[in-house]
């Protein structure tokens, strides 16, 4: 134990995984002796994101604002871009430590040494790609009501436009059994939802058994009385019959986060990606015969090098005529350490924010239409911490609409699933809008 009280914070930024780490992190530190969570901590951990350079740097921002706002705190960069961006991080003096993924399960033992003055040592990194670790054990990250699970780590594809290989390392997955048993665990303390989180779920491997995804998910269903479960997301060539099949459970929450990043195959070649627009436009087909009514989310890429103007309006065309919820659109940032970051044929950037702007307008329709055809519909719905960043009550449904209500809740009802009456829609915005209810009262 520490012979002197530490209170710490961590700040989350990017995928869930890394909320899944937060959620370890937070646990692991509370176990070893440091207080719980502070806004005003002594210790403030920024459990980082590389995914673009911009996130790094939001993250260069965030230690500055901290070291002015607290001057006497520790500040600790930890996460992906602690592990591929030591050119931008290693010399920030308002950093005091920077821990890598390679070395983040030690970090409350390095920070033990540190704050003891055992260690003068700032920078802790390794070969990622030698790193076995998974974390087990975490995934209750304490702001949020549902549990973010980490099933798998690391990748293997290494899509030219990623660096997650190099900051997560070879896909690695835990056991079936002990992510049932975690799952279970979970449920028996109050959680009513888990999302199935990692870097590449479509990867999960159970190497004692040999079995994959769909395999994990059914012993979940059989095993479990987990009543909400969701997954995160999926490559177009992950979504197998087996699997839809598996969303017939109504423990299924009917969502899909579809990673398709193009839907012209000669884009989607140039990434790396392992499947065409033929594949793309079949899995969201799919989706909509198998799981009728499904949210349908999914991430694409514009103004990748080499996109020409007719191969993005082939993109554009053929989401047009496919069944899906929203898009989350990237224009494409060059990553320094990826092999398209390379290339000459670069589409300019005020094309790319052309190209972004159609795909967004064509989201906001979609999402319009879709929010307008919820009002009227009564919705199981779990009911959600408040937080600051939203003060009202709110819940989400299985289907993933977020739900602002008209009632404040009582405390032992949040995290419960309740019945809710969509009574409005927000469709001023197409990536963040949301309905509003009202808790149906038996």
């Amino acid at each position: 134990m520490l012979k002197t009280a530490h209170s710490f914070d961590v700040k989350t930024f990017g995928c869930k995984v890394n909320t899944y780490d937060t959620g370890l992190l937070q646990k692991r530190l509370q176990a070893s002796g440091f207080l719980q969570p502070s806004e005003q901590g002594q210790i403030h951990i920024l459990n980082t994101c590389a995914v673009t350079h911009e996130a790094t740097k939001e993250a260069i921002r965030q230690a500055r604002r901290l070291r002015k706002q607290d001057p006497d705190s520790t500040i600790v960069l930890t996460g992906c871009a602690a592990q591929v961006d030591g050119s931008f991080l290693d010399e920030l003096k308002e950093v005091d430590l920077v821990i890598a993924n390679s070395h983040k399960g030690d970090l409350e033992k390095i920070l033990k040494e540190h704050l003891s003055g055992e260690t003068q040592q700032k920078v802790y990194r390794s070969n990622i790609f030698r790193n076995e670790s998974l974390g087990e054990g975490g995934g209750v990250e304490l702001a949020h009501t549902r549990s973010f699970l980490k099933i798998q780590d690391g990748c293997n594809s290494f899509c030219t436009f990623c660096i997650i290989p190099y900051a997560r390392g070879k896909s690695r997955s835990l056991s079936t059994a002990s992510l049932v048993a975690s799952i279970q665990n979970l449920h028996n303390q109050g959680v009513n939802e888990v999302v199935l989180t990692g870097v590449h779920i479509g990867d999960y491997l159970d190497e004692e058994t040999q079995g994959r995804l769909e395999d994990l998910i059914e012993a979940v269903l059989s095993q479990t009385t987990m009543p909400r479960l969701r997954l995160s997301s999926l490559e177009p060539i992950e979504l197998s019959e087996r699997l839809l099949d598996l969303f017939q459970n109504p423990r299924m929450c009917p969502h899909f986060h579809m990673s398709i990043q193009s839907a012209q195959s000669k884009v989607l070649k140039e990434m790396k990606r392992h499947y065409t627009a033929e594949k793309v436009e079949w899995s969201l087909t799919a989706i909509q015969q198998k799981v009728h009514g499904a949210f349908v989310g999914m991430d694409v890429i514009v103004g990748f090098p080499g996109e020409t103007e007719e191969e993005f309006q082939e993109t554009v065309a053929r989401l047009r005529r496919t069944p899906w919820t929203r898009i989350h659109v990237f224009p494409y940032s060059e990553r320094q350490g990826t092999r398209a970051a390379l290339s000459e044929d670069v589409v300019p950037v005020a094309e790319r924010k052309k190209r972004s702007q159609v795909l967004r307008e064509l989201s906001f329709e979609r999402y319009s239409l879709w929010a307008s055809e919820q009002i009227g519909l009564v919705k199981k719905a779990l009911l959600l911490k408040e937080t600051k960043q939203h003060p009202v009550s709110r819940a989400l449904t299985r289907d993933y609409w977020p739900v602002q209500l008209n009632q404040k809740l009582a405390d032992d009802l949040l995290g419960q699933e309740v019945d809710v009456r969509i009574t409005g829609a927000d469709t001023q915005n197409g990536e963040e809008g949301t309905l509003f209810g009202e808790v149906m009262h038996a």
